[in-house]
């Protein structure tokens, strides 16, 4: 064995989102997933938000390949930003409807020439210095794989996200003998799936779903509103047999659920009875007991299709008392606001609502505990990075782990940012890299450190204050009355004097600039910027954002 073997997360630990795992070796690199997360409420106007990929930028001329596990956004939704990023893209492996779910993001991106290749699993792919190979999972979309990279080295797998359910809908059950032979061979090192590290015993199965699902549907007096991942291919083909085996039509809502199920219909996933689908347009021509709506927004996202109708502001759906609204999905740690402010709406509109606390309408993808051991028996690794959780599961992961036979010596609990050097000699982390996030406004990409940012939530919080002083060019005297303009700020009944004393602030910390000879525009306004803060705060005990204009005459 020779050279040293570099796993750095740029991404997915310490959170849950963004992942994207860079592996080095001989100055060479593979990406495995290039993930996205979506925005908190303390990021106003932020759209998306990326792994901060600066490494990837400045290496771009090294990257043989990027392997995307599955087309979820947390771990594709990322890849035409890192793409565009490059003069000459590495081509981009996974399954195939991996690929052809990534090629409809880059094809909004307008990035047409980027290659898309798919792969089988077991199938080899020689890149560089390494040897890829994808193995099959299961997970809550089909061709869900693990990577397994290896190098002189030895080999790293990278498990992606996946349970170990042996009885998937609509595929085969998840490569046990591969994962098990790649123990016996000696695996160096284990990257793996932390989403689930605090939930006890094995996760249920998705075909459990279904039956459930059809109960909910077949008791429900009126409509059926059903919100799941529009990329969970597997719920909605459940969603489509129940409504078919109670006799209702599905009309499918969100520009997302209809893109996947069209991707999925044309790769054999999905199986929709002639005549079931009906646009959400001819929806009144039908009664509300032979109807089934399948909408994207069960995590409360602002602009989806779930979030408008129960803001009565959908084009095609209007809700009403007598409809039943079905979240099969669970909330994604950050989510539970957005999701439990529609909920609430969905009441006042009369409807009523099912849950997974109601009923057993949702599967997790994600391996709980005992499927975490599995993985660690199976392969049996030399050293273990546990990624995509929080640091709260990424120490659960290593428990589970050493319990299972792995050294403790052996097990990082790592961060973005801080990669894991593997050589002849042992395993260490070695002088953290750049990492962070990077916010998505619109389709531009903002700073690293997003000083719009900031300002927005001092917008939400304290308002805004724009005064326009007039001065003359020679002597730098008020030539004119003040204007104040102001929005968000909160105060009524003093407004009138308030604005007074503000003039008569302006007033006098122009006269005190002329005074000292600040001419300088740039100068003035840092002047008036200062004590109108200060004014304000003595005033409001606020700090409204202050925008002094100054024109000279």
């Amino acid at each position: 064995m020779s050279g040293t073997l570099r796993v750095l997360p740029l991404g997915g630990l310490g959170e849950i989102g963004k992942n994207m795992t860079v592996l080095e070796y001989e100055d060479r690199i593979v990406v495995v997933d290039t993930g996205l997360r979506f925005p908190t409420s303390e990021m106003p106007g932020v759209d998306l938000v990326l792994p901060d990929f600066s490494y990837l930028r400045e290496r771009a001329e090294d990257i043989e390949a990027i392997v995307i596990t599955h087309a979820h956004e947390d771990h594709v939704g990322a890849l035409p930003w890192v793409l565009r990023e490059m003069d000459d893209p590495p081509p981009v492996y996974g399954g195939k409807l991996t690929m052809a779910m990534a090629r409809s993001r880059l094809d909004e991106h307008r990035l047409r020439e980027v290659e898309l290749e798919d792969v089988d699993p077991g199938e080899i792919i020689e890149a560089g210095p390494f040897r890829l190979e994808t193995i099959h999972m299961t997970h809550s979309i089909p061709d869900a794989r693990a990577v397994a990279v290896t190098t002189d080295l030895g080999t790293v797998l990278v498990t992606g996200d996946y349970k170990f359910d042996q009885t998937p809908v609509d595929q085969p059950g998840p490569d046990l003998s591969r994962l098990a032979r790649l123990g016996d061979e000696g695996l160096l090192a284990l990257c793996g799936d932390s989403t689930n590290a605090d939930r006890a015993g094995w996760s249920i199965s998705e075909a459990t779903v279904g039956p459930h699902l059809q109960q909910v549907i077949e008791r429900a007096p009126g409509r059926v509103i059903v919100t799941s991942f529009a990329s969970n291919v597997h719920r909605v083909q459940q969603v489509v047999r129940a409504a078919a085996a109670l006799d209702r039509r599905v009309a499918l809502v969100g520009r997302s659920m209809k893109k996947y199920m069209n991707i999925a219909k044309s790769l054999g996933h999905m199986h929709v009875p002639e005549g079931i689908l009906v646009q959400p347009r001819e929806m009144e021509q039908f009664p509300d007991h032979k109807l089934v709506v399948m909408s994207t927004g069960s995590q409360g996202e602002p602009g989806s299709a779930l979030r408008r109708m129960a803001h009565n502001d959908h084009p095609a759906v209007e809700l009403r008392k007598g409809d039943t609204v079905v979240f099969s999905a669970t909330p994604i740690p950050g989510n539970e606001r957005a999701i439990n402010d529609t909920i609430d709406r969905l009441f006042k509109l009369g409807c009523t609502v099912v849950t997974a606390r109601d009923e057993p309408i949702h599967a997790s993808g994600h391996g709980y505990v005992e499927e975490i051991k599995l993985m660690a028996s199976l392969t049996k690794p030399r050293y273990l990075l546990p990624v995509h959780g929080d640091h709260k599961r990424i120490r659960l992961h290593s428990q589970l782990a050493e319990a299972v036979g792995v050294p403790a010596d052996g097990i990082f609990r790592g961060e973005n940012g801080l990669p894991l050097e593997i050589d002849a000699r042992g395993a260490r982390f070695a002088e953290r890299e750049q990492s962070g996030m990077i916010f998505v406004d619109g389709l531009d990409i903002g700073d690293v450190n997003d000083v719009a940012l900031r300002d927005r939530r001092m917008l939400s919080a304290d308002g805004i204050f724009v005064i326009v002083a007039t001065i003359s060019e020679q002597t730098g005297q008020s030539v004119a009355d003040p204007e104040v303009i102001f929005r968000g700020v909160p105060f009524t009944d003093e407004a009138e004097q308030l604005l007074d004393d503000l003039r008569d602030c302006v007033d006098t910390s122009l006269e005190r600039a002329a005074t000292e000879e600040i001419r300088e525009v740039d100068l003035l306004e840092k002047v008036l910027h200062d004590d109108l803060g200060k004014f304000v705060y003595d005033r409001l005990k606020r700090r409204p954002m202050v925008l002094p204009v100054v024109v000279e005459v």
